[in-house]
């Protein structure tokens, strides 16, 4: 029972990879420019993250030193794109504090290595400004380790398959698919980023069943999807969220 629950999640991987094609997450250059942008993308489209971090390094000040150095006002104006600037000027900040503190400000991936992971996510928890989807973004895309990411479109999708009641809250969505799929981070990234494709561009709040590769699974789907199924334009490196 448990192996034909597993081959459901992988089925479903399988067959939204198939309509999508392989997403290229997370858009960035270093381990620490995920981490900024897990941060800015919070609560705003990614196309205003990425005016941010485009000002961050005109300014050459995308790393931890830089950020640590330069006075809250002007950080605050570089990143006043992503909105809620002064928020999230205090959210980077600790975040930069909490890598310098634990040594890896210069070389930030190496925190990867100085904790276990669930010791790792806890203490990422504990940052001003973490919640578990910014932890797990930062942990999957910016460290490489298998922390499944989940987000609305995840509890939306999952749902309406029957695969999630609806009620789960968010560790329990998690645990589902770390139960459900080997313990990969390659997987992990490519399973995420297509779920935000289908979420974004098919199964909407008022979703487009007809163009969905999972209509024949989904117990809520309005008829069955066409045979022509092409999905939305994708652009390479787009938004994570």
């Amino acid at each position: 029972m448990a192996h034909a629950e597993a081959a459901v999640w992988l089925q479903v991987h399988d067959r939204l990879l198939a309509a999508f094609g392989h997403q290229d997450w997370w858009p960035g250059d270093s381990p620490f420019e995920v981490m900024v942008g897990a941060v800015l993308t919070q609560n705003t489209a990614w196309s205003n993250v990425e005016k941010a971090i485009a000002n961050l390094k005109a300014a050459r000040a995308l790393s931890c030193p830089a950020i640590l150095a330069m006075p809250p006002e002007e950080l605050a104006r570089h990143i006043r794109p992503a909105g809620c600037y002064n928020v999230k000027t205090h959210r980077l900040l600790t975040l930069c504090r909490f890598l310098r503190d634990a040594g890896v400000a210069r070389d930030p991936i190496r925190l990867a290595q100085a904790f276990p992971v669930r010791e790792l996510r806890a203490r990422l928890l504990a940052v001003h400004g973490v919640g578990e989807e910014t932890a797990d973004s930062i942990l999957l895309y910016a460290l490489e380790l298998p922390s499944f990411v989940v987000d609305a479109y995840t509890r939306r999708i999952f749902g309406r398959l029957g695969l999630l009641t609806g009620h789960e809250r968010y560790a329990g969505i998690q645990a589902c698919f770390h139960r459900h799929l080997p313990a990969d981070v390659a997987l992990y990234n490519e399973y995420h980023a297509l779920v935000v494709a289908l979420g974004k561009g098919v199964c909407r709040p008022r979703p487009r069943c007809a163009a969905c590769a999972l209509a024949d699974m989904c117990p809520r789907a309005d008829g069955a999807r066409t045979a022509d199924f092409a999905p939305p334009a994708r652009a390479r490196g787009r938004s994570p969220a």
